[in-house]
């Protein structure tokens, strides 16, 4: 994995407006640390719904932990949308990660997973701010990985935390 260190490129580019109340600028350990959270929350949802429990919960669980609408705008274009691409809100993230609100989702977490994992091509990280770029793998429950490409933004909150503020993924293209 590549990692480059950017000193006001990520703020002045992306114009996150991130929380600086946090002394502890992102390492690319913290990056990988919020990626490995994030697959094993999908993986959770999914187990949730598998076993009939309250998947819903999960979700939401999920996004709160994740996702920085509670504070900045999130650019989030998910991997299975098409006629409904990007998810501007809480909502629209809850639908395409169960099912729901928008009449295309099916709910890609409740699938489901059972591991989730990363290959980053490179990261790029600004005190506040990082950019990670790569692909994932889910594993099926019939251990099939499906990759997917993906660009995650992070900001970090008022707890130093990592939020998402940008996710973008997508099937890999295939030549007809």
């Amino acid at each position: 994995m590549k990692t480059f260190t950017v000193s006001a490129m990520l703020a002045s580019t992306l114009a996150l407006g991130a929380a600086q109340a946090s002394d502890h600028a992102i390492t690319g350990a913290d990056v990988q640390a919020a990626q490995e959270a994030w697959g094993a929350g999908i993986v959770a949802i999914g187990a949730a719904y598998t076993a009939g429990e309250d998947y819903e919960a999960a979700a939401r669980a999920h996004i709160e932990q994740f996702y920085a609408y509670d504070g900045h705008t999130v650019l989030f274009k998910p991997t299975l949308a098409s006629e409904d691409q990007f998810r501007g809100d809480f909502d629209e993230a809850l639908s395409y990660f169960v099912g729901g609100e928008i009449e295309e989702d099916g709910g890609f977490a409740i699938a489901p997973y059972t591991q989730v994992r990363w290959e980053n091509e490179a990261t790029i990280i600004d005190s506040d701010s990082a950019m990670a770029m790569g692909n994932y793998f889910f594993t099926t429950t019939e251990g099939e990985e499906v990759k997917v490409e993906y660009s995650f933004g992070y900001v970090q909150d008022e707890d130093g935390e990592l939020k998402i503020v940008l996710h973008h993924s997508s099937l890999p293209y295939t030549p007809n």
